[in-house]
């Protein structure tokens, strides 16, 4: 029974010297996931949209969603967030060029109801972007 003791105490020593090191092993693979599904030649932005509501707008909604889906689908956006008390929308994707951007937002129904800025993105990282983290038994 006190080998049995001492085997677990030393086991758990182990893996508290592992675990630090498996965790940044999981950031660096997780982070490069991110860079793996981003194709090469494409940059990141992020696009922040004012608009101003009104019933017109309102009836272009669907055909706007329509685009954003297809959007999403293709791995060109990768979050879409709007924000009703601002009247704001926050859209981060993945292209080539400034112009680029301009051009997929110019297809959208809602277009000539907003002002924008884009911005390229140097870093991105979040939750969405990492592997669960991992609890040795």
């Amino acid at each position: 029974m006190v080998q049995s003791a001492a085997l677990t105490e030393q086991r758990s020593l182990v893996r508290a010297q592992y675990v630090p090191l498996i965790n940044i092993y999981i950031f660096l693979f997780s982070t490069s996931l991110h860079l793996l599904y981003q194709p090469h030649d494409m940059k990141a932005y992020q696009v922040t949209i004012n608009f101003e509501w009104n019933d017109e707008f309102a009836s272009l909604i669907p055909a706007h969603r329509t685009y954003i889906n297809m959007l999403i689908n293709k791995n060109i956006i990768d979050q879409y967030v709007v924000s009703m008390e601002s009247q704001r929308v926050w859209v981060t994707l993945n292209a080539e060029s400034k112009p680029d951007v301009e051009k997929l937002l110019k297809k959208s129904p809602l277009y000539k109801y907003w002002t924008y800025e884009i911005d390229e993105l140097f870093v991105i990282d979040g939750q969405l972007y990492r592997l669960p983290a991992v609890t040795p038994n």
